[in-house]
């Protein structure tokens, strides 16, 4: 039997209270899961998930088939198939998931791209900032405003879930290092860090009152475990360039050794690694299937526009 409180949903977002109370019904829901509180699905850790495929753009014909017939154990895809408002439909993430895949919908929780159909609203509320250097199409937002909420994110997961998505694939946590503070100077990159695990709280709360088992998956920054309630709120992580930066040579700056760190910390505490690399070099694409292996990640190697589908490392 579930617990009733785990199924008590977190109706707005309103302001500073009520983000409060979305994340006090989060950690109370996490602490009684032990005691009764069920999950429709079993958490990722407990299947065997050891590949996945990652395509934003260029469906062919804007279906899913090439997809379905992918050999992949999860896939990774847009919840539109032109980026805009063109959602998939539960029919189409029904027969992509039938084919044993886990299926989680992206977007970016930290961006605003000048394509999707929130985009003029946002605009217009002023939560827009600074455009994102070599993504002329995307601009940072004011992500912890609760307008932001109200005109995308709570729109895309209900979308999400209607679609019959196994979760969510939160791209741009790492917004928090990239907004230019000038343009939001009550905030600092330690403020900007704890909104954006709040955010992430929220969203977690808020899906899965509404779709218990709903998985969260947000992309990168795996430094953001450390802030209090991010590691309880999150199934997995997925993250781009352990191994291989988007030039295809090896990651080897320092800040590679701490992401890789703080990566291994999250799979330790039982969460599912989607790991992404960006390689054409076959000796390369061999040597990061072969690091995934050895730290237990799920992988997957393909080219920076994520338009096609790449072989899975067993391949």
């Amino acid at each position: 039997m579930k617990n009733l409180l785990c199924l008590f949903p977190v109706f707005s977002y309103t302001g500073h209270i009520l983000k409060r109370q979305a994340f006090l019904l989060y950690l109370v829901c996490s602490g009684l899961m032990a005691a009764g509180c069920e999950s429709d699905d079993p958490p990722p850790e407990k299947e065997r998930i050891d590949s996945f495929v990652y395509q934003l753009t260029n469906y062919p014909d804007g279906e899913l088939d090439e997809l379905v017939a992918a050999p992949h154990d999860l896939a990774v895809i847009d919840l539109a198939r032109d980026g805009g408002a063109d959602y998939f439909t539960r029919d189409e993430i029904e027969a992509l998931r039938n084919s044993g895949k886990r299926v989680l919908a992206y977007f970016s929780m930290g961006t605003i791209e000048t394509y999707r159909p929130e985009y003029d609203a946002v605009a217009e509320a002023g939560l827009q900032l600074n455009n994102w250097g070599d993504w002329p199409d995307e601009y940072f937002v004011r992500y912890w405003e609760p307008e932001w909420w109200e005109l995308a994110v709570k729109d895309r997961v209900d979308q999400t879930i209607a679609a019959g998505f196994d979760g969510i694939y939160l791209d741009v946590p790492n917004a928090y290092e990239e907004i230019a503070l000038d343009l939001v100077p009550e905030e600092d990159r330690e403020s900007l860090a704890r909104k954006m695990v709040e955010q992430i709280v929220h969203i977690s709360a808020y899906a899965k009152a509404k779709s218990p088992g709903f998985w969260i998956f947000p992309q990168n920054s795996p430094e953001l475990r450390h802030y209090e309630g991010y590691t309880e709120a999150i199934d997995g992580l997925g993250v781009e360039e352990l191994f291989f930066l988007d030039t295809g040579t090896p990651c080897s700056a320092d800040w590679c050794a701490e992401n890789l760190a703080n990566t291994q910390a999250l799979h330790a505490a039982g969460k599912l690694i989607l790991a992404v690399d960006y390689a054409v070099n076959t000796n390369n694409i061999a040597d990061a299937c072969e690091r995934y292996a050895e730290y237990g990640f799920a992988g997957y190697v393909t080219v920076v526009v994520l338009d096609r589908v790449m072989p899975t490392c067993r391949e």
